[in-house]
């Protein structure tokens, strides 16, 4: 008779492109989230929570290969006569289903916040992963300017209410209705210019890696890059190209002096000159808001969204400087971004719904609090009560008890109680504040002994600390006041 053979253990491995978080870490995004979301219901938005799967319908044009709908997304067939679904890609073509939907019922404009993981079916590298968290704030409903300029302040403010401070970051804003009026007064209007003007829009969004000289290349005949590969440019001449370049270069000192150099340099432009009332209007609302150039600025650099956004676009990028994986200094980079997309609704109604939001990705977010030193991925873990007689389980539990209902983290030690020591260790492991001890003889005395395990921790890292060296590690108390005793240990390294 054959053998079977024996089936191979699973790896215990995640996915690739995904990953595990553990306390600390879940704690500190929860608590982020939690920000967050007090300056969105601050300004008045509402939660909602959408469905996590969507049709493939719905999420349309917006998917990365809308003809092969599981490249970009995880999507699936329930059978053959069914439709696709796919695990939601942001959180923005959801909220256009849910507005469909329910229009009649929800108020106009519809103010809404988001926060959830997406998932992107695309190749995963460091620090990218293809499940992350998003925290969206999006107006449906309304063409007015006040709403983007909303937006752009309420981002100002969540940044600084997480913990990144003024100067530290800015939140830069363009109009992609300017950028049109440039490709417009370029030459690059209609639709047999479609391929240049992506070209050009991809070599706008390459200045700080290219340069000025990488995207004049690009701009013309093309670039070769160091490796000797050639890439094809948009082919304008030189007036056109003069044009594009004096549009990135039109950034100035006043958000009033960029928008009068935009003004000149898309003349003869409708689309272009309502993009610079636009801007004028959203910076005018900034100003009497109380924010300037210091938080919020316009800048013709940004570009967002070649397919998806209709005017007003912003991005929130962090100025400080980090060590990249190489030890060389570069800036953290871009946060979140957003803007003004009039046609997403359409799709589902037949009528043009304006819109406009904003989307914060929280994992990078999170990396930058960390960089600064507001979110040390460490939390005190909860008191351990260890149990010296197995009898006297009860004890220990009331023990417990008394300190959840004081508000205080706890919990009675489950392992084998054999081995006192083995007990502590646990109790380091669980980074606890302190431990509760009460033997036989501690227990027909009323009392309790109650070790401070982060003094003993730092005396452990260096034992001749002066500061700490007359500090007692452990208290006796008596019964009744075990709460008190522990709550100013913890409270004492707060």
């Amino acid at each position: 008779m054959a053998k079977v053979k024996k089936q191979p253990k699973p790896k215990a491995l995640p996915p690739k492109g995904f990953r595990d978080y553990f306390g600390a870490e879940v704690t500190d995004r929860a608590h982020m989230l939690e920000q967050i979301a007090g300056v969105y219901h601050r300004y008045g938005f509402d939660a909602l929570e959408s469905s996590a799967v969507e049709t493939v319908e719905a999420l349309g044009k917006f998917l990365p290969d809308v003809d092969r709908p599981n490249e970009g997304v995880f999507a699936w067939q329930e059978d053959e006569d069914a439709n696709w679904l796919a695990l939601r890609y942001d959180l923005t073509a959801p909220l256009a289903r849910v507005y469909a939907q329910h229009r009649n019922d929800l108020p106009t404009p519809y103010r809404r916040y988001a926060m959830g993981p997406v998932w992107r079916n695309e190749k995963p590298g460091p620090g990218r992963y293809r499940q992350f968290y998003q925290c969206d704030a999006d107006t449906v409903g309304t063409a007015s300017m006040a709403a983007d300029a909303e937006i752009c302040a309420l981002l100002s403010d969540t940044l600084e209410a997480v913990g990144i401070p003024r100067g530290d970051y800015i939140v830069r804003v363009n109009n992609r209705k300017v950028l049109n009026g440039v490709m417009e007064v370029a030459g690059l209007a209609g639709d047999d210019k479609t391929s240049e003007r992506g070209i050009v829009l991809r070599a706008i969004d390459k200045l700080d890696r290219l340069g000025v000289e990488g995207v004049r290349a690009l701009l013309g005949a093309g670039r070769e890059d160091a490796s000797g590969d050639f890439t094809k440019g948009a082919g304008l001449d030189d007036a056109a190209a003069d044009v594009v370049m004096g549009f990135m270069d039109a950034k100035r000192s006043t958000g009033r002096e960029t928008t009068a150099r935009l003004r000149e340099l898309v003349a003869g432009s409708e689309v272009g000159l309502q993009g610079v009332d636009e801007l004028e209007t959203i910076a005018d609302l900034l100003e009497a808001g109380g924010y300037g150039a210091d938080r919020i600025e316009l800048d013709p650099a940004v570009v967002r969204g070649l397919g998806y956004y209709t005017g007003p676009v912003f991005e929130a990028e962090l100025t400080f400087e980090i060590l990249d994986e190489k030890g060389r200094p570069r800036q953290f980079g871009s946060v979140a971004g957003g803007g003004r997309y009039d046609d997403l609704v359409k799709r589902f109604t037949g009528q043009e719904v304006p819109a406009v939001g904003v989307s914060i990705g929280v994992d990078r977010l999170l990396a930058a609090l960390r960089e600064k030193g507001r979110m040390t991925a460490t939390h005190a873990g909860p008191v351990v009560v260890t149990v010296m007689d197995r009898d006297r389980l009860a004890d220990y539990q009331s023990m417990v008890t008394e300190l959840r209902n004081a508000g205080i983290r706890a919990e009675m030690f489950m392992g084998n109680p054999k081995n006192f020591g083995n007990q502590l260790k646990y109790a380091d492991k669980r980074a606890s504040p302190c431990a509760v001890i009460q033997g036989s003889d501690e227990a027909d005395n009323g009392i309790v002994q109650i070790k401070d395990l982060i003094l003993g921790a730092k005396l452990a890292e260096n034992a001749t600390l002066d500061e700490w060296r007359d500090r007692p590690q452990q208290f006796e108390v008596p019964r009744d006041q075990l709460v008190a005793k522990v709550r100013e240990i913890i409270e004492s390294y707060s």
